[in-house]
């Protein structure tokens, strides 16, 4: 089985992760399978340049095939934030129910909810260029939580198209439109041509 570790500790985006990749024969391990691994800090302006850094840093790392997100949402609104800082948006603690509050607070009155959720994938490997892709899911700020599935901002985000917002969506739906699924989709060709071609370094058991 081929093996490929997400540099996430995160355990909604593991589960994520694992439920698109392991039907495909791939298996997924995670930063909690390494728990001596440093932290590594996200010093980037964009979710291009953290992904990158993480997924980069980790492979060097483990020597090992490493995919790396960075991900959140951005709010016409707030001029794009939360953005990079998703989240710890509310604070260093990385409080989901904080951060919800403060988008809402700032929401308070206004009338453009348009906002997105953005993905972008890095894939690094040892002696390889490291690939990137982005996914985008559009959709709208609530002006209240709303459901019980999913993590981070899911209950206010009410996704284009679906009346419900991301968190009111079953695990099924989700994987066929979230910003992760899509940017994730456009990974799996890239990752599948290169382990074709790198099999024992892909970890082909």
């Amino acid at each position: 089985m081929k093996e490929l570790v997400i540099a996430t500790k995160n355990k909604g985006k593991i589960e994520e992760f694992r439920a698109m990749l392991e039907k495909k024969g791939i298996q997924v391990k995670s930063l909690l399978d390494y728990p001596n691994l440093p932290d590594v800090e996200e010093t980037g302006q964009t979710f291009y340049k953290n992904a990158v850094l993480k997924a980069e840093t980790i492979s060097q790392l483990l020597n090992k095939p490493v995919v790396a997100d960075d991900s959140g949402l951005s709010i016409d609104a707030l001029n794009g934030e939360p953005g990079v800082y998703t989240a710890r948006y509310a604070g260093n603690e990385k409080d989901d129910q904080k951060n919800i509050q403060k988008v809402l607070k700032k929401m308070e009155g206004v009338e453009n909810r348009k906002a997105r959720f953005i993905c972008v994938l890095a894939f690094a490997a040892p002696d390889r260029e490291t690939m990137t892709v982005e996914g985008v899911c559009e959709g709208q700020i609530t002006t209240e939580p709303c459901g019980d599935n999913g993590f981070g901002y899911d209950p206010i985000f009410l996704v284009d198209g679906k009346e419900k917002t991301m968190a009111q969506l079953e695990q099924f739906e989700k994987n066929e439109i979230s910003h992760r699924a899509k940017a994730l989709k456009k990974l799996e060709k890239l990752i599948g041509d290169w382990g074709e071609a790198n099999r024992e370094s892909f970890n082909y058991k």
